[in-house]
């Protein structure tokens, strides 16, 4: 009687470890699939730039506030990509809508802010952005794995 009690629970647990093991090679098959069939985001990032105003003073929280408020009104810039802080204001503007004279333009004629449009030192404009060392063995290894799913 022991004996077959030991062989039922020795079925019940093998039946269990299939069960898992079948979901288990299920939801594995699902991640493959996704993994394969997946399509890079596309997004219309090249378009996207960034541009700031430097203001003589600092900025307090009301000014700051009828800045994001006139700025969001300007063409080519959207109300989440508007930063405050002290004396500078950094937004992004769709380059093929407006380029940031415009909106410095557009800023002044809808009130006298006392500021200059920040422009980059001609030695500056030149030099890459990435901050990753592009010829380290990390950024070699991660472009690669994006090339292959990509």
């Amino acid at each position: 009687m022991i004996y077959n009690l030991s062989i039922i629970a020795n079925m019940k647990i093998k039946k269990i470890l299939f069960i898992l093991l079948g979901i288990v090679t299920l939801l594995l098959a699902i991640l493959i699939f996704h993994i394969i069939t997946a399509k890079p985001a596309s997004y219309d990032n090249p378009n996207l730039q960034i541009s700031r105003i430097e203001f003589e003073s600092d900025i307090d929280s009301l000014q700051a506030k009828q800045i994001c408020s006139d700025l969001r009104t300007i063409k080519g810039l959207t109300s989440d990509s508007i930063i405050v802080k002290r004396n500078v204001v950094v937004y992004f503007h769709n380059n093929k809508v407006t380029d940031s004279q415009k909106v410095f333009d557009e800023l002044m004629s809808r009130r006298h802010y006392r500021a200059k449009r920040y422009i980059l030192p001609p030695g500056m404009i030149a030099k890459e952005v990435c901050p990753v060392d592009q010829s380290s063995a990390g950024y070699k290894l991660s472009r690669k794995i994006n090339q292959f799913f990509n």
